[in-house]
């Protein structure tokens, strides 16, 4: 259950970037993302992906393996990140609550597309798949390496 990469994305369209570290305010989300201190909708904070269905998908479509498609912020690996949907977990020195799956788009389905592949098999494909919105409720740091652990319900989650 670790951090395997880290992304932001400074602004919409822009070329995602890929990071040692993050840093994560409460309230506010990952310093430098195109979706700081924005509260359009719960979950806009954190989005996070699990490595190997990124690599289950490159491999059913013949992509040479590349953990930055989804262009969520967190790719891990040794997690379902479905199972953590209302709980409350720590990534890092930071404190997240997930709050809702984090399914595809349209817009996934055109960037993913190819001769084989049409958009919207792509976003059927990634239904269930797609990862996981979070909130942070305790500010730091994340970095490449880092544990997450679930927080259990009663625990001192300070």
């Amino acid at each position: 259950m670790t951090v395997e990469r880290l992304f932001l994305s400074p602004a919409r369209g822009e070329t995602q970037r890929e990071c040692r570290q993050l840093e994560l305010l409460a309230g506010q989300g990952v310093v430098g993302d195109r979706h700081f201190a924005r509260a359009d909708w719960a979950g806009q904070q954190l989005t996070l992906v699990e490595a190997e269905e990124i690599e289950r998908f490159c491999a059913h479509t013949g992509r040479p393996d590349d953990l930055s498609l989804t262009r969520r912020n967190v790719v891990t690996r040794g997690i379902r990140l479905n199972q953590l949907v209302g709980r409350q977990f720590r990534l890092g020195s930071c404190l997240l609550v997930g709050v809702e799956t984090c399914e595809p788009c349209r817009t996934l389905g055109q960037r993913l597309a190819n001769e084989a592949l049409s958009a919207p098999e792509v976003v059927k494909y990634w239904v269930g798949r797609g990862g996981l919105r979070a909130d942070v409720l305790g500010s730091g740091s994340l970095a490449c390496g880092d544990a997450l652990s679930i927080v259990e319900p009663g625990e001192d989650a300070a």
